[in-house]
C-alpha cells in the first residue's frame, strides 16, 4: 500500500522536473546564441570596412581600448542596439534602430525638448546625445577628453554654431560665436586651464542644465534679458547684488525692457577685459561706447526724464579732453557713478548725491575741498560751468571777433587797393563779365558739394559736427548737397549754351589738345630743372589750362552720372544688376577725392601761389588781368591785345598764318580774352 502510494507520488511530480529542466536549457541555449562584444569588435575595429560611408565612419569604427576606458565600459552592445538581441546572423541589417539614451537616462531624456529655438521632437538640426558626448567614448565631464569638458565644450558647439549654413539657415544673429569666444577673457582664461571660467553651458544652461537650453524669448531662458544678471551672477555675485540696487537694476526688475543689463555693456561671447582698448568699458570708450547710445537717446531720455547731452558737456570737460587725448587714468562716467551700483544724485547712497562728492572725488584728488567737489561737471551743452571759466570763455569769444574781424577788413582794403593798382596798369579782358559769373557759378557750387559731400561721408569728424552739429542740422547737409548739384549742373548746361555762340566756338577750337602741347610740357620740366635756359612760349591756351579743362569736363560727366543713378537708386536697381550702385558709390566718391586734391594742388598753384601771377591772377574777380603778365604767360598768342592794337608777339611756335586765317571765326574781341 505504502509502496504503491509512494510510486504514484514519484509520478506525478516526474512531469514538473522535466519543465523545469527545459527551461533552463532554453535559457542557457538563447545566452550562448547571443551576440557578445567581441563579436562586434571583430568587424567594427577595423575602420578600412567602413571607408565607404563617408562622415558616419566615424560613428561605425570602433576603438576597443576607448569602449573600455569609456563610462560605458559595463554595459553590452546590445544593451544600447537593442534590436541586436538575439542575433546570430552577421553581417546584421545596415539599418538598425536608433539608440536610445533615455532608457538608462530617463531625467535628461525628459528634460532635453528644447534647443534653441527648434522643439527636439521636430528632428531638424537638433543635436543628439551622441553630437554633444560621443558615442563609444563616453567619458565623465570632469575629464579633460571628454567632448563637454568645459575646455572641450567651445569645439563640440562650434561644430554646429560655427557652420554657416546652419547659422544662416537658423537666423542666428552671430555667425562665429565660438571663434568670438576664444578670443574673450573667459575663453582664453578656459583656454589657459581655469576651469572655472566660464563655457558655452555656464551661460545658456537652464535652471542648471545643459540639456534644457532656451531661446532668449522664453522667460525661463538662462539668456533671458531679465535673466541675464542672474546668469552672470553665478560667477560674479558681488557685481550682480550691486546692479540690483543700482538704478539699471531696479528698472529690471521692474520689467523695462530697455535698461541695459551685463550683455549690453560687456558684449555677449566676446567680453574683454577692461585694460583692453577694444572693450566698450575700456576708460577711453566707456562714455561714448557704452554710455552714450542710452543716454543720448532722446527717446530714453524723455521716457525717463533724464537730461539730454550729457556726453557733449563731459567732452568739454577737463575730464573729458584728457581721455580724448587718450589719459586712461582720468575719470570717466563709471569713475563718477560706479560701474554697477548706478544711482541716481537724489539718492542718500549714490556716490554723486552731494554730501558724498567729497569722498568721491577724492579717490582721484586727495585732499579736495568739499566746495570744490561739488563744481560741476556736466552742464548746459558748449557752456563751460565755472562762473570764472564763462567770463573767460565770452571775453575770448568777444576778442575773436574783433582781432579776426579786423583783420579780415584790413585784408580786404588792402585787396581794394592792390587791385586797384593791378587795373591802373595796362589790361586786358581775359574773361567776359558772363565768363566770370560762370566760373564764379562753377566754384561755389563746387565748394558746397566737397563740404556737404564730405560731411555725408564722415559724419562723425569735427569740422562736421562743427558745422552741421546743430540740431536738424546733419539733415540739410543732404539737402544742400543736392541743391548744390542741380546749380552745378544748370552751370554745366550755362557753359554748353555759352560753347554754341561765336565766342565759345573759338574758347573751344584754342582749347584742343594738340601734339605741341607734350612738347611745351617736355621743355617747361627742362626749364625748371635747370636744364634749358627760356621756357617754352605758350600760345592762348598753355597744356597747364588744356589739362585742368578737360579733367572738368570728365569729372563733371562722372560725378553728374554717378549722383543721379545714387540719388534715383530705386530707378536704377530696375535696370542695371545687383552691385551696380556699390560701384557707383565708389566712382562717386573716389572722383570727389580725385576733383578736390586736383583744384587743391593743380589749379590754386596755378593763378593764386604761383609767384610769376603777382601772386593771383585777378581775372576771375575782374575779368582782367595785366597786358606784362598776360605776355609773359602767352608770348605765342598772336591776336591784338585790348582793342590797341598791341601785338603779344610777332611770332606763332605752330606757323606764320593769321590769326583770322588759323581761326575764320574768331570773335573780333578775341584779343581780350
Amino acid at each position: 500500500m505504502i509502496h504503491s502510494i509512494t510510486k504514484s507520488h514519484g509520478e506525478s511530480r516526474h512531469p514538473w522536473w522535466r519543465v523545469l529542466l527545459a527551461i533552463v536549457g532554453l535559457v542557457l541555449l538563447t545566452a550562448t546564441a547571443q551576440a557578445d562584444n567581441s563579436d562586434c569588435t571583430d568587424c567594427h575595429a577595423d575602420a578600412s570596412m567602413f571607408e565607404d560611408y563617408g562622415p558616419r565612419a566615424g560613428y561605425l569604427t570602433v576603438n576597443g581600448q576607448a569602449l573600455a576606458a569609456s563610462s560605458h565600459a559595463g554595459l553590452e552592445c546590445v544593451d544600447c542596439h537593442a534590436d541586436l538581441a538575439g542575433v546570430d546572423d552577421f553581417p546584421h541589417a545596415e539599418k538598425l534602430a536608433e539608440v536610445k539614451c533615455g532608457t538608462c537616462h530617463e531625467d535628461e531624456a525628459a528634460i532635453y525638448q528644447w534647443h534653441g529655438r527648434v522643439k527636439v521632437s521636430e528632428r531638424v538640426d537638433i543635436p543628439t546625445c551622441a553630437d554633444c558626448h560621443g558615442t563609444h567614448d563616453i567619458v565623465p565631464s570632469s575629464d579633460q577628453h571628454s567632448r563637454v569638458n568645459p575646455q572641450n565644450l567651445p569645439k563640440t558647439c562650434g561644430r554646429c554654431h560655427e557652420d554657416l549654413d546652419l547659422v544662416r539657415k537658423h537666423h542666428i544673429p552671430l555667425e562665429r560665436p565660438v571663434e568670438v569666444y576664444e578670443a574673450s577673457v573667459h575663453g582664453k582664461a578656459s583656454l589657459g586651464g581655469v576651469y572655472l571660467a566660464a563655457t558655452c553651458n555656464d551661460c545658456h544652461s537652464t535652471e542648471g542644465t545643459a540639456h534644457m537650453i532656451l531661446p532668449p524669448g522664453n522667460t525661463r531662458s538662462s539668456i533671458n534679458h531679465f535673466n541675464i544678471p542672474s546668469t552672470c551672477g553665478k560667477c560674479h555675485r558681488n557685481v550682480e547684488q550691486d546692479y540690483w540696487e543700482g538704478i539699471h537694476g531696479q528698472l529690471t526688475l521692474r520689467g523695462e525692457v530697455d535698461t541695459p543689463v551685463c550683455t549690453d555693456c560687456h558684449g555677449e561671447h566676446g567680453v574683454l577685459a577692461t585694460n583692453d582698448p577694444r572693450s566698450p568699458v575700456s576708460p577711453n570708450r566707456i562714455a561714448e561706447a557704452t554710455c552714450s547710445p542710452c543716454h543720448e537717446s532722446a527717446r530714453l531720455n524723455e521716457k525717463y526724464d533724464i537730461p539730454s547731452g550729457r556726453l557733449k558737456s563731459w567732452v568739454d570737460s577737463y575730464h573729458g579732453l584728457k581721455s580724448e587725448a587718450g589719459d586712461v587714468t582720468v575719470a570717466n562716467c563709471a569713475s563718477c557713478h560706479g560701474a554697477h551700483r548706478i544711482l541716481p544724485h537724489t539718492d542718500s547712497t549714490s556716490s554723486i548725491y552731494s554730501k558724498n562728492l567729497q569722498e568721491t572725488c577724492g579717490h582721484c584728488h586727495p585732499g579736495i575741498s568739499e566746495t570744490m567737489a561739488k563744481t560741476s561737471i556736466h552742464g548746459t551743452i558748449g557752456v563751460t560751468r565755472t562762473l570764472a571759466a564763462r567770463v573767460v570763455e565770452n571775453l575770448y569769444i568777444i576778442a575773436i571777433f574783433i582781432i579776426i574781424g579786423a583783420m579780415v577788413v584790413h585784408w580786404l582794403i588792402d585787396l581794394r587797393k592792390q587791385i586797384s593798382l593791378v587795373n591802373a596798369k595796362k589790361q586786358l579782358t581775359r574773361m567776359r563779365m558772363d565768363e566770370v559769373w560762370q566760373h564764379a557759378a562753377l566754384m561755389i557750387t563746387f565748394i558746397s558739394l566737397v563740404v556737404t559731400g564730405f560731411a555725408l561721408r564722415f559724419s562723425e569728424a569735427w569740422w562736421v559736427k562743427l558745422l552741421f552739429g546743430w540740431e536738424g542740422g546733419f539733415p540739410v547737409r543732404g539737402i544742400i548737397h543736392r541743391v548744390s548739384a542741380v546749380l552745378f549742373i544748370l552751370t554745366c548746361v550755362w557753359h554748353v549754351v555759352f560753347l554754341t555762340s561765336r565766342r565759345g566756338r573759338t574758347f573751344l577750337f584754342d582749347m584742343r589738345p594738340l601734339k605741341r602741347d607734350l612738347g611745351e610740357f617736355l621743355q617747361m620740366m627742362a626749364y625748371n630743372l635747370g636744364l634749358r635756359k627760356e621756357r617754352p612760349r605758350f600760345a592762348r591756351f598753355s597744356y597747364v589750362e588744356k589739362a585742368e579743362y578737360w579733367a572738368l569736363v570728365w569729372g563733371a560727366v562722372v560725378m553728374i552720372v554717378s549722383g543721379f543713378f545714387m540719388w534715383f537708386d530705386n530707378v536704377a536697381v530696375q535696370w542695371f544688376p545687383k552691385g551696380f550702385l556699390d560701384v557707383m558709390l565708389v566712382v562717386h566718391y573716389f572722383e570727389a577725392w580725385l576733383a578736390t586734391l586736383a583744384i587743391l594742388i593743380w589749379h590754386m598753384y596755378s593763378t593764386v601761389f604761383n609767384p610769376s601771377v603777382y601772386p593771383m591772377n585777378p581775372s576771375w574777380l575782374t575779368g582782367k588781368m595785366p597786358v606784362e603778365v598776360y605776355r609773359h604767360e602767352h608770348p605765342e598768342d598772336p591776336t591784338v591785345i585790348n582793342g590797341d592794337d598791341v601785338p603779344a608777339a610777332s611770332s606763332h611756335s605752330a606757323g606764320s598764318e593769321s590769326p583770322k586765317a588759323v581761326h575764320p571765326n574768331r570773335d573780333p574781341e578775341q584779343g581780350k580774352h
